[in-house]
């Protein structure tokens, strides 16, 4: 018999203190680098979005994956391509990130909510989002690492 799997990911993280260091200018650029090396990995990117001071990522990944080493080198070279192609030497990603397991047919839901992030963020903060997402997961965090 052969192999078979279905693994999407919604992966979110923010900018080092949450600062907006995303502009509207070069957003679309950055999304399309993220995308990029999701593609050089080896993994799919179904969508990515976000605003000035985070992204998300749906993702579909293979068995061998490993969800810790993908991020820890997305967000490395993301963050040497912001200072070298866009010139913002302050740029950084917090550590860390949430991931949360997506089943193939919430992916249309959850491609359409990462769309639509800039309306959604007029109304609400990365930090509330974020503990509604670990929440709904009936994930515990301590607030601390929500800074």
């Amino acid at each position: 018999m052969s192999t078979f799997h279905s693994i999407n990911l919604h992966v979110t993280f923010s900018t080092k203190y949450r600062k907006p260091y995303i502009r509207d200018e070069w957003i679309e650029r950055l999304h399309g680098y993220l995308g990029g090396t999701v593609n050089q990995f080896g993994a799919k990117p179904i969508k990515i979005g976000g605003v000035a001071d985070h992204v998300h990522l749906l993702l579909g990944v293979k068995p061998v994956h490993q969800l810790s080493e993908l991020m820890r080198e997305l967000k490395k070279s993301s963050s040497k391509w912001v200072h070298e192609s866009i010139g913002c030497k302050a740029f950084e990603w917090q550590e860390g990130y949430a991931g949360f397991s997506v089943s193939p047919p919430a992916c249309s839901s959850v491609s359409a909510y990462i769309a639509n992030q800039k309306e959604h963020h007029r109304k609400r903060s990365f930090q509330d989002e974020l503990v509604s997402m670990l929440e709904n997961a009936n994930i515990e965090c301590d607030p601390k690492y929500l800074r």
